[in-house]
C-alpha cells in the first residue's frame, strides 16, 4: 500500500467535496487543475463548467486553520463596499474548502510596467479608488485591530529568522536597542493615524484586470488599521519598484480622491506622506524576516531574491529621517554582513 502525502490526501477530499456540488454547478471535474498557490497553505485550483461556454470557477484548499471563515465574512464586507472580489458559491468552513467565481487570469503584476508609468497610472488609480470604497465603509468593531501588540508582533520576524536564523547573527544588547527605540517610533506613527479597514496584502500581485476593475484577491487577514498602511503596500511592493515621481503622482491622486470622499487624511501633503514612509518601513521590516522564514521553516526559497528591494527600501526610508538614522546605518551592517557571508540572494 503506497503512503500518500497530506497535500494529495487534502486534494481527494477537495475532489469529493465537489462533486457533492457537481450537479448544482455543472462542475467538469475532469478539467481540475493547479490555478497558484501563495506563501501560506492555501492551494487553488481553476475548473470548467459544463458546456463550452460554461465559466471557469475556482476552488481553494485552505486547511485549518487558513481562514476560510474571515474569507467569507470580509468577501461580504467588500462586496457591499462595491469592491470587485470573488463570490464565494459554496464553502466547508471546519474542513477548508470553498467554491469561488473566477476573476481571471490576469494578475496586475504581469501588465505593471515600472519603465512605462503612463500606461500603469490607469491601472493604479482604479486599485486606489476601490482602495477609498473599502476605507470608506469600515466601521469599528468588525475586524480584528491592527493594535500595537500585533505590529510589533510582525516586525519581530526580523530579528528571529533574518538577523538570528538568516545572517546567523545574535541580537546583541546594541542591536536590540536600536530595533526598540526604531518599533517605538514607526508604533507611535502608526496608531497616531486614524483607522480604517485595512486589507494588508493590497499589492499588484493580489489585483486582477478584470470587468469592474480591479479584482481583489487575498484579503482573509483584513483588519482594522493605519489609513496609509495599504498605499504603502501597494506601492512598495514586493514584486515591483516604481521611481519617486510615480509614486508621489500616486500618493497624490490617493490623497485627493480620499479628502474628498470624505476620509480622514492629514490636511498636509507632507506630513501624510511621511506616516506613508514610516507606515511602509514597518512593513518592510516584517517582510525581511517573513521572506527568511518561509525560506528557511517553509522550503520557500523563491522569497529570498526579494529581500535586496526590502533592504534598498528599508535603507532609503530610514536615511531620509533623522530619528530612523541608526536604524538606516544598522541596515546597512546587516547588508555588508549578508554579501560578506555569500548571501547574493
Amino acid at each position: 500500500m503506497t503512503n500518500t502525502s497530506p497535500a494529495d490526501a487534502r486534494l481527494e477530499l477537495l475532489g469529493e467535496w465537489l462533486r457533492t456540488h457537481a450537479a448544482r454547478h455543472a462542475l467538469d471535474l475532469a478539467t481540475l487543475s493547479s490555478a497558484s498557490a501563495d506563501a501560506s497553505f492555501r492551494r487553488y485550483f481553476r475548473l470548467a463548467s459544463a458546456g463550452p461556454d460554461g465559466p471557469t470557477l475556482i476552488a481553494v484548499d485552505a486547511p485549518p486553520p487558513e481562514k476560510c471563515r474571515e474569507f467569507v465574512q470580509i468577501a461580504e464586507l467588500l462586496a457591499r463596499a462595491d469592491v470587485h472580489v470573488p463570490r464565494v458559491l459554496e464553502c466547508d468552513l471546519e474542513r477548508g474548502f470553498m467554491l469561488l467565481t473566477d476573476l481571471g487570469t490576469r494578475p496586475y503584476i504581469d501588465s505593471l510596467d515600472a519603465n512605462d508609468p503612463q500606461a500603469a497610472r490607469a491601472l493604479m488609480r482604479d486599485a486606489l479608488d476601490a482602495l477609498i470604497r473599502w476605507q470608506a465603509s469600515s466601521r469599528e468593531g468588525v475586524l480584528p485591530v491592527f493594535d500595537e501588540a500585533f505590529l510589533r508582533r510582525e516586525m519581530e520576524l526580523m530579528p528571529e529568522w533574518y538577523i538570528g536564523r538568516h545572517l546567523g547573527r545574535e541580537v546583541d544588547e546594541r542591536i536590540r536597542g536600536v530595533l526598540d527605540r526604531t518599533y517605538a517610533l514607526l508604533i507611535a506613527s502608526a496608531r497616531a493615524q486614524p483607522q480604517v479597514y485595512m486589507l494588508r496584502d493590497f499589492m499588484p500581485r493580489n489585483l486582477m484586470i478584470c470587468e469592474r476593475n480591479p479584482g481583489v484577491l487575498d484579503f482573509q487577514d483584513a483588519v482594522y488599521g493605519p489609513i496609509t498602511y495599504d498605499v504603502a503596500s501597494l506601492l512598495r511592493d514586493a514584486f515591483i519598484s516604481w521611481d519617486e515621481a510615480f509614486e508621489l503622482d500616486c500618493f497624490a491622486y490617493y490623497w485627493e480622491h480620499a479628502k474628498k470622499a470624505g476620509l480622514p487624511v492629514d490636511a498636509d501633503f507632507g506630513e501624510f506622506y511621511r506616516q506613508i514612509e514610516w507606515m511602509g518601513l514597518q512593513r518592510h521590516i516584517k517582510v525581511l524576516g517573513l521572506f527568511a522564514r518561509l525560506n528557511h521553516r517553509d522550503g520557500k526559497s523563491r522569497y529570498l531574491a526579494d529581500l535586496p528591494r526590502f533592504i534598498g527600501y528599508a535603507r532609503k526610508v530610514s536615511a531620509r529621517y533623522r530619528p530612523l538614522g541608526p536604524f538606516a546605518r544598522l541596515i546597512d551592517e546587516l547588508d555588508g554582513q549578508a554579501a560578506d557571508v555569500g548571501y547574493t540572494f
